[in-house]
């Protein structure tokens, strides 16, 4: 490959990098006020699943550009460009203040699917994965219930398709 190739493939690379670390770095005042209105150790631990959140959809074949917006007042994640995946919500539990949550459309089937891969984990009826902030992150089976959502609507797809 000729220099002024690999030079030009080399920024291409670079330039795409930089963007996807952006994404994770700009939060828009709106959810920033949200997150900063919890105590240092949920906010720290909502600010960790959103990190996971991007990277997850950086790095699932499909997904495509996340768009981060406020759905009931909570930071939600979407896949609006591809599709894809199923609306991802974050937020504090009111009623309960060390505990986090990662909340998923009720009327899927996700949550039901991570009760039988991950039955470690705690549930919140169909809705959501209950979190404590004093706990460590489960960053493993959160990464494979995230990227489940973000292709819910494409795995439905190609399994009609077949």
């Amino acid at each position: 490959m000729p220099t002024s190739a690999k030079t030009g493939a080399r920024k291409d690379i670079r330039k795409q990098r930089g963007t996807a670390q952006r994404d994770t770095d700009r939060i828009d005042p709106a959810i920033s006020a949200v997150l900063s209105a919890y105590a240092k150790p949920v906010k720290d631990k909502l600010l960790a699943l959103r990190r996971l959140i991007f990277k997850t959809a950086r790095t699932t074949e499909g997904v495509g550009a996340l768009e981060e917006a406020l759905k009931w007042g909570q930071p939600s994640y979407l896949t609006s460009e591809s599709k894809s995946g199923s609306t991802i919500r974050i937020d504090g539990v009111r009623s309960v203040p060390n505990q986090y949550a990662v909340y998923f459309h009720c009327q899927t089937n996700l949550v039901e699917t991570f009760r039988e891969l991950y039955p470690e984990l705690r549930y919140g009826g169909n809705r959501c994965i209950l979190l404590d902030a004093a706990d460590e992150l489960p960053e493993a089976a959160l990464r494979h219930c995230v990227a489940l959502a973000l292709t819910y609507h494409l795995s439905k797809r190609r399994a009609t398709a077949k």
